[in-house]
């Protein structure tokens, strides 16, 4: 068992953008999930994929598009979207876009 050092943070500035690029840091990863931190440069995103679990995407700052089965979502900071397991889906930054993606490794019940 492992201890997590208890630490109270600035979620926005623990990433920083990157001209042309996505950075990722993990936040906590677990057996029943994962919570990642994402800094998305302008036109830059993550092609169509599918997962086999439902995530929220918490956006912080900026805005993107992310496209579920086809439907397009406008996701600005503040704003929550949920990504439903086995659908496909797509983020596109429209601007720079920083967003936490909490990813559940569990089936809904």
């Amino acid at each position: 068992m492992s201890e997590a050092n208890s630490e109270v943070k600035q979620l926005v500035g623990l990433l920083e953008y990157q001209e042309g690029s996505i950075v990722s840091r993990s936040l906590l990863k677990a057996k029943g999930g994962s919570a990642t931190l994402f800094a998305f440069a302008v036109g830059e995103g993550l092609s169509e994929h599918t997962a086999p679990f439902d995530a929220l995407v918490v956006g912080l700052e900026g805005s993107a598009d992310i496209q579920i089965a086809g439907e397009h979502f406008s996701v600005g900071g503040g704003e929550i979207l949920t990504l439903p397991a086995n659908k496909p889906h797509s983020v596109r930054a429209v601007t720079q876009f920083k967003m936490l993606l909490i990813m559940i490794r569990a089936e809904a019940g």
